[in-house]
């Protein structure tokens, strides 16, 4: 070390190149040595946070066996309501119009008088029937009379045959005359009453069509002026079309009786209970389905003709079912899956087919049974697959109010928890 010292001190620097190029290298490689041993170690500690990475713990997420409720599940159509009766008032008879004895919109009961159409003409001629049935009634008593006084002859008072019978025959045409003059008189008062327009059945009457002092043609059919129209509200039809598949489905499960219930546009529940009433006698083979007809009580009248609705009727009255909250259901393109956790806390996807919401709850009609541990929360951490720390959860139903639609629309089916 004196030695390289002195060197270093004394000796000019052209002199010891040579050897300090080999003293340089080989500390050169040295420090290589140590980077690499560095290097090393470096990697050896990076690799430390995967190696713990794959030790994490397993992914909690919440199981619960589908809920069994008995529920009633309803299929949903858009109908419209309809007057259960209907009727044109329209005169028998021909005349001006003299009264109108009804406002617009009023409730009439059946036999009510609506409108007064001149009577004096058809009175005059009532007078007249009666005249002419006053001379027939009279020439048949002259004829009774005559041919009873020529039966009671008898011997030399006797008259002839012919005689006898042309009294018979005055006899029956008097019968007959008087018989046709009666006719006229009842036709002529029933043109008298047909002058008082009356309603023919109770329900809403329309405004009036024609006002007073307008003349209206009395005839048969729609050759006669219409006047106004009355429809029967109570009870009230209300009439949908159903498809073809619902239609097999509600004749081969009549259980509820053919219950349905009612929502109009700005209702929030099925308020309007009714039943079935008619059904088509056949598919209209254009639309493939088939008018169906409901009846309601209507006792106010508050429910009225044209009014749409959104009805549902009980399909299948009141059945066991398997319900899972509905963000537990997944889509896998065109299918419906749920996770489930099997025996060793793997997860697993099942395929599911779903029936209508009740209560937030999504009714399943096959694919689970009731004793699967349905993934119901946390279940974006569920891989198919890997295993899961599995813990208990809860299915509830939460209710949640129908608001009222702007819009009449087709929609799903429904259902409902059965009472």
């Amino acid at each position: 070390m004196n030695m390289i010292a002195k060197i270093d001190a004394d000796t000019p620097a052209t002199a010891i190149r040579p050897g300090t190029r080999r003293w340089r290298g080989r500390h050169i490689g040295w420090a290589a040595l140590g980077v690499a041993v560095l290097g090393g170690m470096g990697w050896q500690y990076l690799g430390q946070p995967e190696a713990q990475a794959s030790a994490a713990p397993l992914a909690a997420v919440g199981v619960s066996a589908p809920l069994v409720r008995s529920v009633t599940q309803w299929d949903d159509y858009v109908g419209r309501f309809a007057p259960s009766q209907t009727v044109e008032i329209r005169p028998r008879v021909s005349g001006a119009v003299t009264a109108i004895h009804f406002r617009d919109g009023d409730y009439v009961r059946q036999g009510q008088l609506l409108f007064t159409i001149d009577q004096r003409p058809f009175l005059a001629a009532l007078a007249e029937a009666r005249a002419s049935s006053a001379s027939a009634r009279s020439a048949l008593l002259l004829a009774q009379n005559d041919y009873a006084r020529v039966q009671r002859l008898s011997g030399d008072e006797a008259v002839s045959a012919s005689e006898v019978d042309a009294l018979r025959s005055r006899l029956q045409a008097a019968q007959a005359a008087l018989a046709g003059a009666q006719a006229r008189e009842r036709q002529r008062a029933l043109d008298v009453e047909f002058t008082q327009v009356r309603a023919p059945i109770s329900g809403r009457v329309s405004d009036r069509r024609v006002d007073i002092g307008n003349l209206v043609a009395g005839a048969e059919g729609n050759g006669a002026t219409l006047l106004t129209t009355v429809n029967k509200l109570d009870p009230i039809y209300f009439t949908f079309d159903a498809s073809e598949a619902l239609y097999l489905k509600s004749q081969r499960d009549k259980e509820a009786g053919g219950a349905v219930e009612v929502r109009l546009q700005d209702e929030a529940d099925y308020r309007h209970k009714g039943r079935l009433d008619f059904t088509d006698n056949g598919l209209d083979p254009r639309s493939g389905t088939i008018r169906v007809r409901a009846i309601f009580d209507n006792p106010d009248n508050f429910l009225t003709p044209g009014l749409f609705g959104n009805m549902r009727l009980a399909n299948g009255g009141k059945a066991n079912a398997l319900l899972v909250p509905d963000e537990a259901i997944q889509s896998d393109q065109a299918r419906k899956t749920v996770l489930v956790v099997g025996k060793d806390d793997s997860v697993a996807v099942k395929p599911v087919e779903l029936g209508p919401i009740v209560d937030g709850l999504r009714i399943i009609r096959s694919g689970l049974s009731p004793q699967d541990r349905v993934i119901v929360t946390n279940i974006q951490a569920a891989m198919p697959g890997a295993r899961v720390a599995v813990k208990p959860a809860s299915v509830r139903p939460t209710p949640v109010p129908v608001t009222p639609v702007d819009s009449v629309a087709p929609v799903a089916g429904q259902a409902t928890f059965a009472r």
